[in-house]
């Protein structure tokens, strides 16, 4: 039986994190009392590793920080997949070109960086973008590069073992070869190109199983000592000697070495990876949709490790994590966003977050469209329930994940603003620090913003969002003159709107009081009182004050919508309001 938990947690039962945690410590008590715990992930940097690959890590990160905080000693390890053969040239990856492909085949680590980059290989310069944002989010682990694994000879006994025992692996493969795949459940919609690119796994997934030819089966790939490639044939080996022959398909170049002296290669992947969970002594490490069906790594590799003496984690199969606002986004990015992108737009415990609240079997969707502005909202709401301590035990679990770790809390936002307001000010400032500044003292008079920096990073966070996901026709851009046509057309009834609202503007200058004024307007003129509630009031209230901001934004910024009014009037400012409507 495979030890894969199934992820179908009682729903009652949402806080999964502690689920998974009493039971990696139950398995890692019986596996091996009294030592440190292991969780694992594996990431493959063939390219930026974007959001659907951070499942990988956050699912064991959160585990492994919840064990730690009960006392335990935990080790997350991330094992950099950097002797992965490269596979393809990524789309869009800036400092590339079409020569990248002629290095397909060579190790990650035997690739170039892409022109202009800072470090010395592939693998080098997509590790680091992932390891600073994993930094950012307070992940903590250790990471394991299996270039150095394999080429240091670490791996020696293991892969001697293996293939010595190569009749019973291929026994085991052999199971599956002949079998034919179920039929798949009919997709509810198509995937979009964020699932796409999660489906594609770590990158090291390529199903390789190591299938010989004329010579036997052998699960060794050595890299051509001419080429450097994997497109390479064993055709020989001698269990005594650990003599091993290899011809390489692409050159024809043929070399025989010792096994035991070798480093220049690894075991196949489906070999590689439950060699690794015996070595290791992993307990828990999660699993993405593509290695869920009958024969695939994980399934396959819960047999195989029992040959290196080991046995396969426990942990869930994680689902798609897909993305809202990808039309947007520039082209030249290419494929799906990275830990990177969204941390340029969101603060850490956001993004924590978003993979802490859902189980690892559900997907979800990162906003970089107007969902952004949504999602904040509701943290800000979560934030002063945990605050007023009316939170229900899984949110208050999920918050207390996402806002620090076993080892503290992250840093924050001191004084946090509504992000939407931020994106407002941000939008009709264009990022002015001096008109900054000026909007948000007035938000609250009482207590009014004097330095910018409590207001950071959100305020960052929010300026980042509006200059690279609002697309330019929907930029805020207001008036410089007042618009004398529309204004000299008005009737009777927008005149009198006008004048309300001009009369009650020093009165209300701020953001609660500009609010209570344009959501009253219409109210007043229809003889109801500014403060009444909307059970006062008949539904045409709504219409008419839907159509008074239409005239507001048309007077304002020369469109129907825009951002919130209050906001923008306190953007654009008293003397300007004035001049703009009229008076």
């Amino acid at each position: 039986m495979a030890a894969q938990s199934t992820g179908t947690e009682p729903t009652e039962n949402a806080d999964w994190v502690s689920r998974y945690a009493d039971d990696v410590i139950a398995e890692s008590e019986r596996r091996a009392p009294g030592k440190p715990v292991v969780v694992a992930s594996g990431l493959s940097p063939s390219g930026p590793i974007h959001l659907g690959n951070l499942r990988e890590v956050m699912t064991p990160h959160l585990v492994a920080d919840e064990i730690r905080r009960r006392g335990y000693t935990v080790r997350h390890l991330i094992s950099w997949d950097d002797f992965d053969r490269y596979r393809k040239v990524p789309n869009g990856v800036p400092g590339t070109d079409a020569s990248w492909a002629d290095h397909i085949g060579k190790p990650l680590t035997s690739v170039p960086a892409p022109a202009g980059s800072a470090y010395p290989n592939w693998a080098e310069h997509f590790k680091a973008a992932m390891t600073e944002a994993l930094g950012e989010m307070g992940v903590e682990f250790d990471g394991i590069s299996q270039t150095a694994q394999y080429t240091s000879g670490t791996y020696r006994e293991q892969i001697l073992h293996a293939m010595k025992h190569r009749g019973d692996i291929d026994a085991i493969l052999d199971q599956y070869r002949t079998k034919k795949a179920p039929p798949k459940k009919q997709q509810q919609k198509p995937l979009d190109e964020a699932e796409l690119e999660a489906a594609e796994g770590s990158g090291a997934a390529d199903e390789d199983d190591g299938s010989g030819g004329a010579g036997g089966y052998y699960p060794y790939k050595p890299f051509c000592g001419e080429c450097g490639k994997d497109l390479t044939t064993v055709t020989s080996y001698d269990d005594g000697t650990t003599e091993l022959s290899y011809t390489c398909t692409l050159d024809g170049f043929t070399e025989t070495v010792r096994l035991s002296e070798f480093n220049r290669g690894k075991l196949v992947w489906k070999v590689d990876w439950p060699m690794r969970w015996a070595y290791e002594g992993v307990v828990f490490e999660p699993s993405g949709v593509d290695h869920s069906s009958p024969g695939s790594s994980f399934q396959v590799g819960g047999q195989i490790v029992g040959i290196f003496g080991g046995k396969q984690p426990i942990g869930p199969m994680y689902a798609f994590v897909g993305i809202s606002g990808m039309a947007k986004m520039s082209s030249s990015k290419g494929g799906v966003p990275t830990p990177s992108d969204a941390l340029q737009i969101m603060e850490p415990q956001i993004l924590r977050w978003l993979y802490a609240r859902r189980r690892p079997n559900q997907s979800f969707k990162i906003a970089f469209d107007q969902e952004i502005q949504r999602l904040y909202d509701e943290w800000d709401k979560l934030s002063a329930k945990v605050a007023e301590g009316s939170v229900l035990p899984a949110d208050a679990a999920a918050y207390s994940r996402a806002v620090g770790t076993a080892a503290g809390e992250l840093p924050r936002t001191e004084r946090p603003l509504p992000y939407r307001t931020l994106a407002s000010v941000a939008d009709v400032t264009a990022g002015d620090t001096e008109q900054t500044l000026r909007i948000l003292s007035e938000l609250d008079p009482e207590n009014p913003v004097t330095d910018l920096a409590p207001v950071r990073p959100r305020l960052d966070k929010a300026e980042a969002w509006i200059t690279k996901y609002v697309p330019a026709e929907s930029r805020t851009i207001v008036r410089t003159e007042p618009d004398a046509q529309a204004l000299a057309a008005l009737d009777d009834a927008s005149r009198d709107s006008l004048r309300l609202l001009l009369e009650g503007l020093d009165e209300h200058w701020s953001l609660d009081g500009l609010t209570h004024l344009v959501y009253g307007v219409p109210k007043v003129q229809a003889g109801y009182p500014a403060d009444a509630g909307p059970k006062e009031l008949p539904p045409e209230i709504k219409t008419a004050q839907r159509t008074f901001f239409a005239l507001l934004y048309d007077l304002l910024v020369g469109r129907d919508t825009g951002p919130r009014l209050p906001t923008l009037l306190l953007a654009v400012g008293a003397d300007r309001v004035r001049k703009l409507l009229g008076a």
